[in-house]
């Protein structure tokens, strides 16, 4: 059973472009450590403050293995640390979806 990491980041409505960059950056990294990256969302009308990500994974142990390669990836980590420094992410919420089959 496929899952989707169903992710909301509320954003620093004046660090939106900080928050552009960071994404930019997952996509070469995200697939790299296995995941497939159905795309990042950012705010262009209405909230301008909360922006999304969906990545895909054939199972829950397999977004498990992922992590662990995204932490000892030295893209992804620079990213999670350009973040951190940055303070453009205010809040990240994490849901784990499954698609309805008929």
């Amino acid at each position: 059973m496929t899952i989707t990491v169903f992710i909301r980041y509320q954003i620093d409505p004046f660090k939106r472009a900080q928050f552009e960059v960071y994404a930019k950056r997952w996509m070469s990294v995200i697939p790299k450590c296995g995941g497939d990256l159905i795309g990042y969302f950012m705010p262009h009308e209405g909230t301008n403050n909360i922006a999304y990500a969906l990545i895909s994974f054939e199972s829950l142990a397999a977004y498990e293995a992922y992590r662990a390669r995204l932490r000892s990836d030295a893209e992804g980590m620079a990213n999670f640390n350009f973040a951190e420094e940055g303070k453009f992410i205010l809040a990240e919420e994490r849901t784990f979806l499954r698609k309805v089959v008929a």
